[in-house]
């Protein structure tokens, strides 16, 4: 069905500026609410409900596209020729697994640390479970947005592996 490659192809490219455009942005709304801790928790909910109802779904359709433009197209990921294809294939289901199983509970026990303001008197800063959970939400972040300019990377230049 070479026919439907280009639907399956804009499908899947739209997936992925919806599904990975907020990796980029929400890192940086973060940081800026982390300037205001009284937006702190607003913030980390919304990303988290971001996550939930937008890009998770939509990053787990890619696959669904993803392995329609590879069946119409006839490719062979494990060939040679598309060691490339693999390469980002492997990248995905890394950024998807750690997306679902770290990023996504840590930033909802984040939520939890920030549900509740400080009481009356309080002093000495955030909790330190609170800044390291921060702090491994930023590094997995970087992390993700690496692991999508890899892939798009793949995806348009399709290098030839030599090996």
């Amino acid at each position: 069905m070479p026919e439907l490659i280009p639907l399956f192809l804009f499908l899947h490219v739209l997936g992925a500026i919806i599904a990975f455009g907020p990796t980029f942005t929400l890192p940086y709304l973060s940081t800026r609410a982390g300037r205001e801790p009284q937006h702190a928790n607003f913030m980390t909910r919304s990303a988290v409900a971001v996550s939930r109802a937008i890009i998770i779904p939509v990053a787990l359709s890619m696959a669904v596209t993803g392995v329609l433009i590879i069946w119409s197209a006839g490719i062979d990921p494990l060939a040679v020729d598309y060691r490339w294809l693999l390469l980002a294939i492997v990248m995905y289901i890394i950024a998807i697994g750690f997306s679902i199983l770290i990023q996504l509970p840590n930033g909802q026990r984040i939520v939890e640390l920030t549900s509740t303001p400080p009481p009356p008197g309080a002093t000495g800063g955030p909790p330190p479970e609170l800044l390291a959970r921060i702090r491994r939400a930023k590094l997995g972040s970087y992390l993700l947005m690496a692991l999508v300019v890899l892939i798009a990377f793949l995806m348009v230049t399709k290098p030839q592996f030599g090996i």
